[in-house]
């Protein structure tokens, strides 16, 4: 999904997860509307057995690191993990943007 598409995706996935919710029952919430993809990249408040599982079957492959106090951990990809930070730098400008907005008004 290109252009506005894509920006509607992420403003309504965060009006569903919020940051009211677990991480997991967030997820619960967007798998059935990710849009087609080759990796997720999400923190360990996702991991998770059946969000691994959903997400493999969608074909998308997760790169979530384990908890710490997970049994078995699962192996991610550390090297495309860390490309994570894109994601959470533009929603860092997107808050900064938001609240010099709110002060000139």
């Amino acid at each position: 999904m290109p252009g506005h598409d894509d920006e509607a995706l992420s403003l309504d996935l965060y009006r569903i997860c919020g940051g009211h919710l677990n991480d997991c029952k967030g997820a619960a919430l967007m798998i059935d509307v990710l849009p087609k993809a080759q990796a997720l990249l999400a923190d360990r408040g996702y991991d998770a057995d059946w969000f691994y599982a959903a997400l493999t079957e969608s074909g998308i492959t997760p790169c979530i690191p384990s908890k710490a106090n997970c049994k078995a951990p699962i192996p991610h990809d550390a090297v495309l993990y860390r490309q994570r930070h894109r994601a959470e730098n533009m929603f860092g400008k997107r808050k900064d943007w938001r609240r010099a907005a709110r002060s000139l008004r």
